[in-house]
C-alpha cells in the first residue's frame, strides 16, 4: 500500500521556506516588541522618579524632603509587562502611582507646570527674535533676598534662547580699582547692545539693601546711590533701553527651609555663603531697607514688580508670563498659552500691597 504523505510533517522546499520566513518575521516583531517596550518602560520609570521627588512643602522639613528624595534615588522602581498594560488605563495608572506611594495631584501639576513652560519658552524664543531684528536692548534685573528663587528662574528664561544674543551677569565683589570708580561703572559696561537681552542676577541694587545690611558701604555712599540711582535710571530710559525690575518676595519661614534644603544638598551647597548665615538673624532689617528702596526707587519709567515666590514653579511662570505681556513681539496674537500673569503672584509695588517679606 502506498504510503501516504502528510503536507505538516513533510512541507517539501516551498513550505520550509514560507514556515522560515514565518518565524523570522515572528522573531523580528518581537524584537520589536522587545525595544518598544524596553523604551516604554525607560520613559514611566523615569517620569515616576522624577514625580516622587516632590513632596509637600507642608508636611516635611527641607531636611526630611531632601532625606525621601535620596531614598528614591535608590529605590529600584521597575516595571514589569503587567505593569506596562496597566498604565493603559486611567484606573490602572491611577493605581500604579497609589502603588508606588505617588500622588496623582502632585504628578499631574508637575506634567502641567512643565506644558506651560514649554509654551512659554516658544514665546520667548519669538520674543527674542523681535528683539533682535529690531535692534531693541533690553535688561532685566532679579532682587531679591536669597534663596527667594532668582537664579532658578533665569535659566527657565535663558534655557531655549540663542545664546548668542542674552547674557546672564553676576558681578563679584568689585575689586580694589572698582571700588575706586562711579559705583555704577561696573555696571554700565554690563548694560545691552543693540538687539541683546540682559539679565542681571542681582544687580546695582545691592547698595540698597545688602550692601548698608552687612556695613559693605558706608552711609554716605548709601545715600549718595539712592539719591542717583533714579537719576542713572531715567537716563538708560531715555537713551532706549528697557528696565524690568523683578523683586522675588518668600516669607521667612520658606527661606529657611531652602536654607536647610542647600546645606543637606551636595549639589546646592555651593550656594551658601556667610551672607546667607546671617539673613534670618537679619531678617528686620533686610525689610526695613528694602522698603525704603521701592520708595525711592519704584518710577514710573522704571517700576518694581513683586514676585510672589513661596511657590517656585509659579514664580517662573508667572514672571515670564509679565516680560511677554508687556512688549509688542511679533507673532504674540498667535500664542497658544496664557500670556497675561496672575495679579495674585505678579504686581507693580505700591504701599498697600500685601508681601510675604
Amino acid at each position: 500500500m502506498p504510503r501516504k504523505t502528510s503536507s505538516s510533517k513533510n512541507p517539501g522546499p516551498n513550505g520550509s521556506r514560507l514556515k522560515t520566513q514565518e518565524q523570522t518575521q515572528k522573531v523580528d516583531d518581537q524584537g520589536k516588541h522587545a525595544v518598544d517596550i524596553a523604551a516604554m518602560e525607560q520613559a514611566i520609570n523615569d517620569q515616576l522618579t522624577e514625580a516622587a521627588t516632590i513632596q509637600d512643602p507642608g508636611e516635611q522639613s527641607a531636611a526630611k524632603r531632601a532625606e525621601a528624595k535620596r531614598n528614591i534615588r535608590r529605590a529600584d522602581y521597575q516595571l514589569g509587562q503587567d505593569d506596562l498594560f496597566r498604565v493603559n488605563t486611567n484606573r490602572g495608572l491611577q493605581e500604579l502611582l497609589r502603588a508606588k506611594n505617588i500622588k496623582l495631584k502632585e504628578v499631574l501639576d508637575t506634567l502641567k507646570y512643565e506644558e506651560e513652560l514649554v509654551a512659554l519658552q516658544i514665546e520667548l524664543v519669538k520674543l527674542q527674535r523681535w528683539v533682535r531684528e529690531k535692534g531693541k536692548r533690553v535688561a532685566i534685573l532679579f532682587e531679591g533676598r536669597d534663596a527667594a528663587g532668582k537664579g532658578g528662574t533665569i535659566r527657565r528664561f535663558t534655557e531655549h534662547l540663542n545664546p548668542r544674543h542674552i547674557r546672564v551677569v553676576a558681578l563679584p565683589a568689585p575689586s580694589i580699582e572698582e571700588t575706586g570708580q562711579w559705583y555704577f561703572q561696573r555696571y554700565s559696561k554690563q548694560l545691552p547692545n543693540a538687539g541683546e537681552i540682559v539679565f542681571f542676577d542681582r544687580s546695582w541694587y545691592n547698595r540698597a539693601v545688602v550692601e548698608p545690611v552687612n556695613k559693605f558701604c558706608s552711609q554716605r555712599e548709601y545715600e549718595r546711590f539712592m539719591q542717583q540711582v533714579p537719576e542713572f535710571e531715567h537716563m538708560l530710559y531715555e537713551d532706549g533701553i528697557m528696565i524690568v525690575k523683578f523683586w522675588f518676595s518668600i516669607s521667612k519661614t520658606e527661606q529657611q527651609e531652602r536654607f536647610d534644603s542647600r546645606r543637606v544638598n551636595p549639589l546646592k551647597q555651593w550656594k551658601l555663603s556667610p551672607i546667607d548665615d546671617k539673613a534670618q538673624e537679619l531678617w528686620a532689617s533686610y525689610t526695613n531697607y528694602k522698603e525704603m528702596m521701592f520708595s525711592k526707587t519704584h518710577t514710573s519709567f522704571s517700576p518694581w514688580i513683586i514676585v510672589k515666590a513661596n511657590n517656585k514653579k509659579q514664580a517662573r511662570l508667572e514672571s515670564i508670563r509679565y516680560l511677554l505681556n508687556i512688549i509688542d513681539y511679533d507673532g504674540k496674537d498667535q500664542a497658544k498659552v496664557r500670556i497675561c500673569p496672575d495679579p495674585d503672584i505678579v504686581t507693580r509695588f505700591h504701599r498697600n500691597v500685601v508681601r510675604l517679606d
